[in-house]
């Protein structure tokens, strides 16, 4: 049995944990004293030796895009949080950054330190107020202390941090279309390459990584990377926050080394509420291909859930029982991407539009079986053709829906409209 490892969290029961003053008393920024008083080069070996992968869905190795950074190339270098958090499902960063933001705060001033950048940014999304509060307070008291500024902790650095909050696009989670939107420009997806690492932020080296992923770079420097690989798998090593959201005893944020399984996850959770069982879930996302109850012993890292056909993204286990139509559900999510394609390429802008039409129809019981052969054939137009990973992401839960559950897609025509009850599926089914 898969324990949890409470590492990013172990704090987040203490009613003062997003203070300084609480960080300090549990070890904060006791790693920054060591990496200042590292080579740069060591820090970056170090992240790449404890197999650290980009914890913001595509499980890119941390260390080896800070090593695409040209050195001694005159230029300035520029490190970038994306906190722009906003998929259906995903809910890891925003916890974090509300309890334990200068675990944040720490992270960004190694990394930066480590890519030898002297300005640094952390992009949140405009909605979450109470978060960038909550990092502004953080960021503040990080000055107050000499973490950050000019000649931090007397080691010669010198680093300014810059929270940023976006203007609520979904877009914008996509590295270089926060970059434009960081720049004052619309939020759109730029052309590749160049890639971030040679041209980025002002034109400039740029590493762009997630929340979770820079939280994570302290707790390597204190412990060592061999003390981080020695969790989770052999390809994905370390831990990670999984959120487990809908249909769960107890809802919230587990934090486990990467290759534990839902089945584990759900023991932790009390299980499905009372009375039901699963029906299907997503392991990363509603951008990532649904699971069913076949799939709850699939372990939980990179490899093995993509080898199980769907993707580990966010592990962001939105978990759903008997009571929930598919059909529905997908529709749900397939107006979010529509809401939310840019609309810079006609697969994504056209394809989001006509799924979120086509579905409409089909969860009324109006349509045919034909109509789910348009619908694949309308992701294959999607796939692979978008200018982004948004129209990509958009179509898995079509495709792996019509594969695990054609007969439910099927049975809205038999009965010419859905035949499962809405207000089953809510909390507050069966209340008089």
């Amino acid at each position: 049995m898969t324990t949890l490892t409470p590492i990013l969290t172990k704090s987040w029961d203490r009613p003062d944990s997003f203070t300084r003053t609480a960080y300090e008393a549990d070890g904060g920024y006791q790693a920054l004293r060591t990496a200042l008083g590292m080579p740069q080069d060591d820090i970056i070996q170090a992240v790449k030796d404890s197999g650290l992968r980009g914890r913001g869905g595509a499980g890119f190795p941390t260390g080896m895009k800070w090593g695409f950074i040209p050195q001694g190339d005159g230029k300035p270098h520029y490190l970038v949080v994306n906190a722009d958090e906003s998929e259906p499902g995903t809910c890891k960063d925003i916890p974090l950054m509300m309890a334990n933001p200068h675990a944040l705060v720490e992270g960004v001033i190694i990394s930066s330190y480590a890519i030898r950048a002297n300005l640094a940014f952390i992009y949140v999304r405009g909605e979450v107020l109470h978060v960038i509060r909550r990092l502004q307070q953080a960021v503040a008291e990080a000055y107050e202390a000499g973490y950050i500024g000019t000649n931090i902790l007397g080691s010669g650095y010198d680093l300014e941090l810059v929270v940023h909050s976006g203007a609520g696009a979904y877009i914008c989670g996509e590295e270089t279309a926060l970059l434009d939107s960081l720049e004052g420009f619309r939020g759109q997806p730029r052309l590749k390459p160049p890639f971030p690492a040679v041209a980025g932020l002002y034109g400039g080296p740029t590493v762009i990584n997630n929340v979770e992923s820079i939280a994570s770079v302290p707790s390597i420097v204190a412990n060592g990377a061999d003390w981080f690989a020695s969790m989770g798998t052999e390809k994905s090593k370390g831990f990670g926050i999984f959120s487990l959201s809908g249909h769960v005893t107890r809802p919230g944020q587990y934090e486990a080394p990467l290759g534990i399984t839902l089945r584990e996850l759900l023991d932790m959770a009390g299980g499905i509420r009372a009375g039901h069982r699963l029906k299907f879930w997503t392991p990363g996302g509603s951008s990532t291909p649904i699971f069913t109850d076949e799939h709850l012993d699939v372990p939980l890292d990179f490899e093995s859930v993509g080898a199980a056909g769907s993707m580990l993204g966010t592990r962001a286990l939105q978990i759903f029982d008997e009571t929930v139509c598919v059909v529905r559900a997908v529709l749900r999510w397939s107006e979010f991407y529509a809401h939310e394609s840019c609309g810079k390429c006609t697969p994504c802008r056209e394809g989001t539009y006509w799924y979120k039409q086509m579905l409409k129809r089909l969860e009324a019981g109006q349509g045919t079986e034909e109509d789910l052969e348009t619908l694949l054939d309308l992701s294959d137009n999607i796939l692979g053709r978008s200018f982004c990973a948004l129209g990509d992401g958009a179509t898995s839960p079509v495709t792996s829906s019509i594969k695990h559950f054609r007969e439910e897609y099927i049975r809205h025509f038999e009965n010419g409209g859905c035949p499962f009850d809405e207000a089953a599926s809510t909390v507050w089914a069966g209340e008089k």
